[in-house]
This record gives C-alpha cells, structure tokens and sequence, in this order.
C-alpha cells in the first residue's frame, strides 16, 4: 500500500510567504526605478569625453617635451643672483602652455554643454506648442456654445440701443387704420362715399413745422414725452409718416454697422443751399450739404451700399422721400426751422448717405 502523508499546513504557510515577500520585493525594486521624462528630464553630468582626453594627452606631451629639453640641454653658468629669476621663468614656460589647454578644453566643454542645453530647451518648446495647439483643436468644439452665447448677448445689447427706434413700429397698423376710405354715416343712407377714395390723411391738416422737425429728430429716451407726442401728430401726415418709416428703416440698418447719427458731427450748410436743394439742384451747387466727414462710417456706409441689395433699396427710397418732403417744407419754412431740421437725426442720415450715392457729386 502507498503511504499517502497530509500537507503540512505550516509549509504551505511558509512557500506563501516567501512567495509575497519576493512579489513585494520586485514591485519594490520596480517602484524605486525613477521614471524617465524625455526631454523635461534633467541634464545628468557627463563624464569624461574626448576634450579632456586630448586635453590630458596635450599636457603629458608638453611636460615630456619640457623635460626632455632641460634633461638634454646643458645649463648654461651664470650669476647666483639670476638664479630665482631663471627658475621662475622657467616654471611659467612649462606650466603655461598647460594651463592654456586646459583652459581651452574648459570652454570647449561649456559650449558643449550650452548647445546640449539649447538643444533640450527646444525641444520642450517645440512640445509645449504642440501641446497649445491640440488643446485648442480639441476645445474649439466646447467653446462653440459660449461664443454662442456670447452672440446673443451682443445682439441684445444691440437691440437695447435700437428701443426707441423699435416703439415706432407700432405706429404702423395704427397709419393703415387711418387711411382706409370714410364709411358713409349711418342716420344718412343717401349720401355716398366721396369720389377718388378720399382718406382721412388727405382730410387733416399738415403737421406743424416744430412737430416735424422733432418727429424726424425722433425721441430722445424712452421718457420723452414730448418727443412720443410729436412722433403721433406727424405720423398722421401721410407724406411726413413715410418719410418717418423710411429713416426708421436706414437708421436700424445703419446701426447694425455700428453707425449711429449722434456721433457724426457734419460740416453746417446755409439755409440758401438747402433751399437751393429743395428747389431742385443737383451736384456742385449743393456739394455743401455732403458734411460728414467721418471716413469709418463712409467706407462702411459705401461698403454695405455695394453688397448688400435691401440696404440699398432702403437707401434711395429714404433719399426720394426725404427729396419729396423737403420740396414741400422749403416752401413754409424759415431760415431758422430749415437750420433745424438739418441738425435732426434724419438729416444727417440723409447728408451720409447723399455723399454715398452720388448727390452732392
């Protein structure tokens, strides 16, 4: 029969625990190497190179020949006082020449080392700005939605600047109300509808010079009372509402470019050209009336003319009305109200975009 003998527990105890303890001492002997960093890594010390082998060779030469040469060469009798003098001139001959080598192999080392140096520290330049560059490509995608928003933010405040521009549009369904046909009164069947359409515009009576003149300056803030008050009483007047929704129209576009009718300080005219304008002159007569000499807002203003085909239509429609209203004002008003009028927002709009088109040409 086989004898079959039981483990011995405690061996097994034993083998388990040789086997963790040489594990822990690899992993320690694993964990104490130093990981290596490339490039960031830090220059280590080198040791002997080919400079100070020739620099040694260099010496040893130099001290044999120096030898050999005070060995063979007989000593010449002289004073005993030349004695140190001689002996120190003779040390300087033999020493400096090797002094001289090794302070060549010096710097012949140190340029080493600096181009090494120079070397490394490109190279973690040249890493680094791959680096910048990747992680600008990778977070063009993230930073999409704040430009996003960023947008937004400009295009509201944008539309803040135009709020008391945008009160005006209101004002439109209220002008088409108006100026539907009268209806016949109703306790009198037999009276008919006037002929040639007759509308309540044509029915009132012009718009006061100082209302206009206010209405086409358009209010000042959103609290001005009186500038709203003027705004309604000239919108009622069919010529002067037009020519309202069309500088409405420019100066929303114009804005968009960043060009606002406050900032431009035109050139003043004389009330005779403008009267000359009113009464129909073209060109150099009125050259006067082009004042705006701002060449950001131009350029701009010419640019936006050229490419894009609304800004364009809006522009010469302002321009006919403003022409067609102007006719009709020259003729009531005063020097003074004429000065006025020019100073208005409308009025510069008109001076910018004449210059623009051609009119004061």
């Amino acid at each position: 029969m086989t004898d079959i003998t039981p483990p011995d527990p405690s061996r097994d105890t034993q083998d388990a625990a040789k086997s963790a303890t040489g594990n822990r001492g690899r992993s320690r002997g694993k964990a104490a190497r130093p990981t290596p960093l490339g490039i960031y890594d830090k220059a280590r010390p080198g040791g002997i190179t080919g400079i100070e082998i020739a620099a040694v060779a260099l010496s040893v030469v130099w001290l044999l020949g120096c030898i050999i040469f005070f060995v063979a060469v007989p000593r010449a009798p002289g004073p005993a006082d030349q004695d140190g003098l001689r002996f120190l001139m003779t040390m300087l001959a033999v020493f400096m020449p090797v002094a001289m080598i090794w302070v060549a192999a010096t710097a012949a080392r140190a340029s080493r080392v600096m181009r090494e140096e120079s070397q490394r520290l490109q190279a973690a330049i040249d890493a680094i700005r791959q680096a910048y560059i990747a992680q600008q490509q990778g977070g063009t995608l993230n930073s999409e939605p704040s430009v996003t928003r960023k947008l937004d933010e400009i295009a509201a405040a944008t539309k803040k600047t135009e709020s008391a521009l945008a009160t005006f549009s209101t004002r439109r369904d209220e002008i088409q109300r108006t100026a539907k046909p009268l209806a016949p009164p109703p306790a009198i069947e037999e009276q008919s509808v006037l002929a040639l359409g007759t509308q309540t515009a044509d029915t009132l009576p012009p718009v006061e010079s100082d209302d206009l003149i206010r209405a086409l300056n358009f209010p000042e803030t959103a609290e001005d009372a009186e500038g709203f008050a003027a705004l309604r009483r000239a919108l009622k007047d069919r010529n002067a509402a037009q020519l309202i929704q069309a500088a409405q129209d420019v100066l929303t576009l114009l804005s968009q470019d960043g060009i606002y009718m406050d900032d431009l300080r035109p050139d003043r005219a004389r009330p005779e050209v403008w009267r000359t304008f009113g009464q129909g002159a073209r060109g150099r007569p009125i050259a006067a009336l082009g004042g705006i000499r701002d060449r950001s807002s131009l350029a701009l203003t010419a640019g936006r003319m050229k490419q894009d085909p609304i800004f364009r239509d809006a522009a010469h429609h302002f321009l006919r009305r403003f022409d067609k209203l102007f006719a009709d004002f020259e003729k009531i008003a005063t020097d003074a109200e004429i000065s006025a009028l020019a100073d208005t927002r409308t009025a510069r709009a008109f001076m910018l975009l004449g210059r623009v088109a051609g009119t004061f040409d």
